[in-house]
């Protein structure tokens, strides 16, 4: 391979990794035994008018079976529902146009009117011949990725999601069925469904296939839906009419929804609901053969049926037509894709949360619902698929030494299971909290000041033995209205706290604190207070909830002075200079970048890309900085800005440029892989030398992805954890990777509940000369400096810091109305974004 340009991408340096002790993992990966030996036929589609994908595949059977035998000579071609068709035989001619007609509805001619026919033009035009040999010259390393391998595994991809997507509820690459489905609140119900994706890797083409679950609305009475969504008790609770609020909540989550009537037979055409009516059924007018009537007397003269929610508002369809809520039901089959609560968010995580061996075993089962050995379009293509996973070689990385402060007992030890305690340790440096203030949310009648108070003191206790310095050991505390003006409450909290102590804090920014006791999970309240905090006022704020005030437990309190210590700039573990020498021979700064895009269907607010920078050799300090930019933009706009302001702030904290720079990106699909290399490396190339014009430090650009669908299952029991998951530290870069780039995934943490999902690091441009093992074992060792807990976690920390610095940054919003978890559509362009106090630029205020 050494002498071949593969990839404008970086080359796996050695064959793998060889440090941690060997195992065998189960990867959920099948194998392509057999691969189509035929040249596959790639035709060009265009169906007229435009139609969704489901319609355009019922477009596509009813074709085959009207000129499946006379025009296609009884080829079996498969179909992405858009635009690529794909057939094992010619078709005996380069371009043709085929009329078709999709049968109309059943509906009795006496209920109404028989709807007309659907006309469709469906134009066919050859478009290449695809040879598989290829396809093989890349999985073996001999070629690089060219078109003609792309479009191969993409008609391999349409060739195993085709029979799927005609028999079930098809989105992307998964595809879900209502059997077994499960209710959650707000009208929404979960499915199940299974993920399947073709895959290269070295000599061979596989099969991920995963699990998957999606939200669809619950089908039935959309009365009874309206209750779940407005968080009724029952369908009797409708009769004190809807409020101006919960009518808006009601059209904006219906909005869009496709349902059927139910007061004239068998009828089966759909209406879609664009809004709902300002007034009840019982005062909504339209002009009916020149007579004004309501919609409630028309349908008790028209179908003697009297409404018994005439109050309800109507829902409106089509041109003004206005139908009562109750003589409609919801279509099954209609997927919610607006962002989950936060009640739903947990719900769905208990029902999709499974077991590794429940997983495993889930996945088996889908293995024979789709019965690759049974399916007639890929006998006819001629290809092959074995029936058990794949087994794969992995490691089990050493965990590294954690160095805590010298008069911890012990001072050095090595984690055992991703995890470790704090009993008998102090933090490595721990911060001085001189200037602070409590703020309770609610009255003295829910949390007493006793209560308060003996928080208060096991916090303070808690804080000092771990390391950090309090002197003022009795700060103010203070009642606020939860529904009140949150900044002035603030403001308030905040002047007293300064006030206490006499005089302002010489450096506020690292002395001073607003412990905030809030009554709720609620999003509104939380989000107020942190955009006060970081953008009005200029000091962190620490949330607690109240419940763990009333009993405050040890491990709780640990947690919180995590937080605060980084907050105000102390440090809680490191690692010995000698474990990372990557960092502490060279000035050296690791960066993390990401960009968080608004919910589906959102169309006013902005995607949101930060970026945060380590600031000492210890990899525990960052700074970060936000910018806004167009929605759904993955490119950084601004990365040379950013990345200016990072290098400035390195540059002022320890007096030296970084010589090096490795560069965690995280949120960026293959898709994305050359665009992003291109754009974002020139950018930070740029940055560097607008700052010192013969300044060329190396970059190493390591993109970070969990978004994907690989999973690990110990081949042997004991080789597993407690919970049946792989050990923290198994890396697996053999086997399911790139046949011939530098990737890996590493499943860097032990995880609480459910299966592991392992993170793939995907290198793209490389100037440090990073070996298999090098960066590994790096990467490895920075999972166990994440400030927060005294666990590893999934994501390298740089990255994960950016994810919680765009997170934040969604608060920073002054004007926003947060509903659930998302501000109010109607409020967003009215909103303004705030940046964050100068005070706080230094610190990890984001913790």
């Amino acid at each position: 391979m050494s002498g071949l340009s593969l990839t404008e991408f970086v080359e796996r340096p050695d064959p793998g990794g060889s440090a941690g002790r060997a195992i065998k993992v189960n990867a959920n990966f099948f194998e392509i035994t057999q691969l189509p030996n035929i040249n596959v036929h790639h035709y060009d589609v265009t169906i007229t008018p435009d139609v969704s994908p489901a319609v355009n595949r019922r477009i596509f059977e009813h074709m085959l079976v009207v000129y499946g035998s006379s025009e296609l000579d009884d080829s079996r071609p498969v179909f992405d529902g858009r635009k690529n068709i794909f057939s094992p035989r010619v078709f005996p001619f380069d371009s043709k146009t085929f009329d078709i007609t999709l049968p109309g509805d059943e509906v009795p001619q006496a209920v109404v009117p028989r709807r007309p026919p659907r006309a469709f033009k469906v134009k066919i035009k050859k478009a290449s011949e695809i040879n598989l040999e290829e396809l093989h010259r890349f999985l073996n390393a001999e070629s690089a990725l060219s078109p003609n391998c792309l479009t191969a595994i993409m008609a391999l991809d349409i060739l195993i999601h085709h029979k799927p997507a005609m028999l079930y509820s098809s989105v992307g690459r998964s595809f879900f069925s209502p059997n077994g489905a499960r209710p959650l609140s707000g009208g929404v119900e979960v499915w199940n469904g299974f993920y399947q994706s073709a895959r290269p890797t070295l000599g061979r083409m596989l099969i991920n296939l995963d699990v998957a679950a999606t939200v669809y609305f619950q089908p039935g009475s959309l009365l009874e839906l309206a209750v779940k969504i407005l968080n009724y008790r029952h369908i009797g609770d409708l009769r004190r009419g809807l409020s101006d609020y919960d009518r808006g909540k009601l059209e904006k989550s219906l909005r869009g929804l496709l349902i059927k009537v139910t007061h004239r037979g068998d009828v089966r055409r759909s209406f879609k609901i664009s809004k709902l009516t300002l007034t009840p059924a019982s005062s909504t007018f339209f002009m009916k053969e020149n007579t004004r009537t309501t919609v409630a007397a028309y349908f008790l003269q028209a179908y003697g049926r009297r409404l018994q929610y005439p109050f309800m508002p109507c829902v409106v369809t089509g041109k003004d037509v206005f139908l009562p809520m109750e003589i409609c039901s919801v279509i099954e089959g209609q997927r919610h894709v607006k962002k989950l609560n936060e009640t739903q968010t947990a719900e769905m995580i208990k029902f999709t949360c499974q077991p590794p061996q429940v997983r495993a075993n889930k996945i088996k089962d889908g293995l024979q619902i789709l019965n690759y050995h049974e399916n007639e379009f890929l006998n006819d293509f001629g290809m092959r698929v074995a029936n058990e996973m794949v087994q794969v070689d992995a490691r089990v990385l050493p965990a590294p030494t954690i160095s805590y402060h010298p008069s911890s007992r012990p001072a050095t030890f090595v984690p055992r299971d991703g995890s470790w305690d704090l009993r008998g340790k102090r933090v490595t440096a721990g911060a001085t909290l001189s200037s602070w203030g409590v703020v309770v949310f609610g009255t003295e009648q829910i949390l007493s000041r006793a209560s308060v108070g003996a928080f208060i003191r096991e916090l303070i206790v808690t804080c000092v033995e771990t390391g950090m310095k309090i002197p003022n050991k009795d700060p103010q505390v203070q009642y606020a209205n939860p529904h009140g003006v949150i900044e002035d409450s603030l403001q308030n909290a905040c002047t007293r706290a300064r006030n206490a102590v006499g005089s302002q804090p010489q450096s506020q920014s690292q002395s001073q604190l607003l412990v905030c006791i809030l009554p709720n999970k609620g999003v509104p309240l939380y989000a107020e207070i942190k955009r006060v905090g970081d953008t009005v006022i200029g000091i962190p704020t620490q949330c607690i909830q109240m419940a763990h005030t009333r009993d405050p437990k040890k491990n709780y309190c640990v947690n919180v002075c995590l937080k605060i210590n980084v907050k105000l700039g102390g440090i809680n573990a490191v690692l010995s200079p000698h474990q990372i020498p990557f960092l502490a021979e060279q000035p050296t700064i690791l960066f993390g970048a990401d960009v968080s895009h608004p919910s589906p269907g959102d169309t006013t607010r902005p995607s949101i890309a930060s970026l945060v920078g380590s600031m000492d050799a210890k990899a525990a300090h960052y700074v970060a900085t936000v910018r806004l930019q167009t929605a759904r933009t993955e490119i950084i706009a601004d990365l040379q800005g950013m990345v200016v302001e990072l290098l400035r702030a390195f540059y002022e904290t320890t007096r030296r440029r970084p010589q090096r720079i490795l560069f965690y990106r995280d949120g960026v699909s293959e898709g994305q892989f050359v665009e992003v290399l291109h754009s974002e490396v020139a950018s930070i190339r740029a940055a560097c030398t607008s700052l010192w014009s013969n300044y060329e430090p190396t970059i190493t650009f390591v993109v970070v992805q969990k978004r994907h669908h690989a999973r690990f299952f110990p081949s042997r029991r004991d080789e597993g954890d407690a919970k049946g998951n792989c050990k923290a530290g198994t890396v697996v870069d053999t086997g399911i990777v790139h046949p011939f780039e530098f990737d890996f995934y590493l499943q860097s943490h032990a995880s609480l509940q459910g299966t592991a999902r392992p993170t793939h690091y995907h290198v793209l441009y490389d100037q440090n000369g990073f070996t298999s093992d090098g960066l590994q074992q790096f990467t490895y060792k920075l999972c166990h400096l994440y400030a927060r807990c005294t666990r590893t976690v999934s994501l390298v920390p740089p990255a994960y810091y950016a994810h919680l610095v765009a997170a934040r940054a969604r608060f920073h919003f002054k004007g926003e109305r947060w509903l659930d978890t998302e501000s109010s559509q109607s409020n967003a362009s009215e909103s303004t974004y705030l940046a964050v106090k100068p005070e706080l630029r230094r610190v990890m205020y984001f913790m």
